[in-house]
């Protein structure tokens, strides 16, 4: 499998990151081994996961990161993993109150390091913003944490591109990168986010998509497969889409995409959802999307999008309203 370089760091990732949500809940821990072996020996590196991770189901706090570094630990691959992880989410039952202070900050990086049984994370996300916090406070936290050791890279996950940009200003007068990355939702699918019950979600739009074309920032988007939109419509119409969240992405727009989806797929010999990916990872930017799979045979097909990219006309043509 091809390698990324992240735009301005020394980080060589898969094209393909893995997503651990619910790993060590909903997904058993032999089952997320299983997921995570079959992963890099198909050539992969790059894996996503985040303190608040499972903690809405009862039980073990922060169990995916827990799960992912015994992993981690039992297999011997750190070395050849590029580990990244969020923090700073506010506390579930009161998601309107931000957690970016220097100590919320400072205590989940180390939360993580122990969870991740690590002693440095290669990415390192902010889950969340609090507009209430200056941008000067927040960067320099995270460049603390960097210079103590604790962390290589640090970036944002939902934040809004003013924000983003302004943070990034700061940085730049620092002479500092700043963020590396941005992790936003975002897939070839259009949402229709009146329709997401967590509104502190950030989605890319067309704007945030000029913004990274104009700086070369990568992104690093989740809900890449937009739930398996494509691939549901595929294989069964609408009775493939259930009521709830997929119905975020039932529109006539969608639908024209994926006619076009399905005609690149079989002219490519590969699945809309490969061919779904592969327009995230065809992208003018470096553009790494995260994948959530359950099963191996739904990673197996994630993992065909690794080494198809698209052409720009094609690319283009996957955007029709």
């Amino acid at each position: 499998m091809r390698r990324v370089q992240i735009t301005k760091t020394d980080l060589s990732v898969s094209p393909i990151c893995l997503g651990t949500v619910e790993f060590g809940a909903a997904i058993p821990e032999a089952q997320a081994f299983a997921l995570l072996d079959a992963f890099v020996a198909e050539g992969g590196n790059f894996v996503d996961c985040a303190l608040v991770y499972s903690d809405w189901h009862p039980g073990t706090k922060s169990i995916s990161e827990k799960t992912l570094g015994r992993w981690i630990k039992q297999r011997g691959l750190r070395d050849q993993i590029m580990l990244a992880t969020k923090g700073a989410h506010p506390e579930l039952k009161s998601m309107h109150v931000g957690r970016l202070s220097p100590a919320d900050i400072s205590g989940d990086v180390d939360k993580s390091l122990a969870n991740l049984q690590t002693d440095v994370i290669d990415l390192y996300w902010l889950h969340r913003d609090d507009v209430n916090r200056p941008v000067s406070e927040i960067i320099d936290t995270l460049q603390s944490a960097v210079d103590a050791g604790k962390i290589r890279y640090y970036g944002c996950s939902n934040w809004q591109i003013e924000r983003i940009a302004e943070a990034q200003a700061y940085a730049a007068s620092r002479g500092i990168l700043g963020f590396a990355a941005n992790q936003p939702m975002w897939s070839l699918a259009k949402v229709d986010f009146s329709k997401v019950a967590d509104q502190t979600t950030v989605a890319l739009d067309e704007a945030g998509i000029a913004f990274h074309k104009r700086t070369g920032m990568p992104v690093n988007p989740y809900s890449s497969q937009a739930h398996g939109f494509f691939t549901k419509m595929d294989a069964r119409g609408r009775k493939g889409i259930s009521k709830t969240d997929d119905a975020w992405y039932i529109s006539d727009s969608n639908l024209r995409r994926l006619k076009r989806v399905q005609e690149l797929a079989r002219q490519y010999n590969t699945t809309v959802g490969a061919v779904a990916l592969s327009y995230l990872c065809s992208q003018p930017f470096v553009t790494v999307p995260i994948v959530g799979c359950k099963r191996l045979d739904h990673l197996h097909d994630s993992l065909q999008a690794a080494d198809l990219l698209l052409t720009s006309a094609e690319v283009a043509s996957l955007e029709i309203l």
